[in-house]
């Protein structure tokens, strides 16, 4: 077997799974897995734990690496213990702010439009990158290929990330639309690798022919990696979509919704602060308007309006 078919084996054994067109339905998750307990130090006994949960638009070891000193100051800040809750899928991260198990949550701005539409998800903050609470759906192609816009990719393989992700999923399929092709239609198999970087490195190493992603993330590997980046090339990119936003549930304590509110928009006040930042490459926390996000929920909810 040829070194890159064993390659493609194994990431199919591993969960890159044949994609469905529909998000899989909310299921109940417990707390206890994939739960990391950081240590801030001591603090008065009995007292709860602040419970944050990180959306994987990464993979989870780079998800864990970029937010662990964020999550610790926090709970310094706040003189308590903090939880790091990490699940698999976007839905169930949702899930979880939905029930109440955990107070604080970045999420990717496709799970941020389905909660608040089920439940009322509430933006707390926004992250501000190149001067603005903005981000971009990059459509990526091997270096080597031949393909110059969407309707290049007919017949061909396609990654997405997952089923919530705006720009990952919500946005091609929008594009899609345009052109009155469905994925199943228009590609010969499309795969979810349920992070962004696992999707550009699914198309650096071409395993796939084509792939739609977070131009942040993109932009980030790219400026740490020049090798990956010579592999692989941007044949689209979307209009400016509001930016993956930090929420909570709108019944959160509202002492401590406001705590964690004036504490992330003055991390670029002080030093430690913007260090915290520049790992995380964001420049500040700034709050915005929900109307930020109205053209990702056109795009989001097309079919559903």
């Amino acid at each position: 077997m040829k070194t890159w078919q064993l390659v493609s084996s194994v990431l199919v054994i591993l969960g890159i799974l044949t994609a469905c067109e529909s998000a899989p339905p909310y299921k109940r998750v417990r707390l206890s897995e994939n739960t990391q307990i950081i240590n801030t130090g001591s603090h008065p006994s009995g007292k709860m734990p602040l419970r944050v949960a990180v959306a994987g638009i990464v993979s989870p070891k780079e998800t864990l690496s970029s937010y662990r000193d964020l999550i610790t100051y926090l709970g310094q800040r706040l003189e308590r213990p903090v939880e790091l809750v990490q699940r698999k899928t976007y839905a169930e991260v949702n899930d979880l702010i939905r029930t109440g198990m955990v107070d604080l949550a970045f999420v990717c701005t496709g799970g941020y439009l389905a909660g608040q539409r089920e439940f009322g998800m509430e933006l707390l903050l926004a992250p501000q990158v190149n001067g603005a609470p903005i981000y971009y759906s990059y459509l990526i192609v091997p270096s080597t290929s031949a393909a110059h816009q969407l309707s290049d990719l007919r017949g061909k393989t396609f990654a997405f990330t997952d089923p919530m992700s705006l720009t990952g999923r919500q946005y091609p399929l929008f594009l899609l639309d345009q052109l009155n092709e469905t994925p199943e239609g228009f590609f010969r198999q499309v795969i979810f690798t349920y992070s962004h970087d696992n999707a550009i490195k699914a198309v650096a190493q071409t395993l796939v022919d084509g792939a739609a992603v977070d131009g942040l993330i993109f932009d980030a590997m790219a400026a740490r990696d020049a090798e990956l980046a010579s592999r692989v090339r941007i044949i689209h990119q979307s209009p400016p979509l509001g930016i993956p936003p930090v929420v909570v549930h709108p019944d959160l304590n509202s002492t401590l919704k406001e705590q964690l509110r004036q504490l992330l928009l003055g991390l670029d006040q002080e030093k430690e602060g913007q260090a915290l930042l520049r790992a995380l490459q964001i420049e500040r926390f700034v709050v915005v308007s929900d109307r930020q996000y109205d053209f990702a929920r056109q795009v989001y909810f097309r079919e559903r309006k």
